[in-house]
């Protein structure tokens, strides 16, 4: 095995996870202020409707599917009564649905970034980085879907999710990836690489959950002016006895 295959698939992996933990550690304390998606809602709502909740939709099923299949050991499904067969199909069906979600949705986000002058001028230099990234990840995840259901049908189920389970068992076969198809290989890569950015970047927002919110009382708006608002009632009332 060469110094590369020893890179690529036991040093890249570590390095990557260690700048994510690090680095969220880091813009949590010295960047909360920047912990924000940099919302352009306001600036441009029609695109955004249509794409955002595809794409985000679709990630979410996207991730759902790796860890059937790869954190998920193939023997655990088949002990529950999903046969590789059975499997096969499900994960034909459902990469294709979450595939085509996120491709169609990050598309429309992509075309409303660069069409929309007002959006486009929010753009970071960090921006210019995680979006070719995800565009590579994303495209390398189709092209695993296609090769590893349709055309090849490689078993990565005993070779790359061994190997990716192995990683947080500190003892990953690094053989395993240096023999898998290319597409596989580079899907990983740069999934890697994204994780390795993902502190430095709008992605941390995946981890802002507004709970406050359900704990929050609720707002009361009243009228500056008490006549105004007393013929506002006094309407209201007409109305609903008419």
């Amino acid at each position: 095995m060469s110094r590369v295959d020893l890179f690529l698939w036991v040093a890249l992996p570590y390095l990557c996870v260690a700048v994510f933990v690090v680095g969220h550690v880091w813009r949590h304390r010295r960047g909360q202020l920047t912990w924000t998606t940099r919302s352009t809602q306001l600036l441009e709502s029609r695109l955004l409707r249509i794409g955002s909740p595809l794409f985000h939709l679709g990630i979410l099923a996207a991730v759902g599917g790796h860890v059937l299949g790869i954190l998920v050991p193939r023997g655990w499904t088949e002990a529950i009564g999903i046969q590789e067969h059975a499997y096969h199909w499900i994960a034909i069906v459902a990469g294709v649905a979450a595939g085509t979600a996120i491709v169609l949705g990050l598309a429309i986000l992509l075309y409303r970034r660069v069409a929309v002058p007002r959006v486009r001028h929010t753009t970071t230099r960090s921006d210019l980085v995680v979006l070719p990234l995800l565009v590579l990840v994303i495209g390398g995840g189709m092209l695993v879907t296609v090769w590893g259901t349709a055309i090849d049908e490689y078993p990565y189920r005993t070779t790359v999710s061994p190997w990716f389970r192995g990683i947080f068992g500190f003892a990953p076969e690094a053989d395993l990836m240096a023999g898998a198809p290319f597409v596989f290989q580079l899907h990983a890569v740069s999934s890697w690489l994204l994780f390795a950015v993902w502190p430095f970047s709008r992605l941390v927002h995946a981890w802002s959950f507004p709970l406050g919110y359900l704990r929050r009382s609720h707002i009361l708006y009243r009228s500056r002016t008490p006549r105004a608002a007393l013929a506002r009632n006094r309407a209201l009332d007409g109305r609903r006895r008419g």
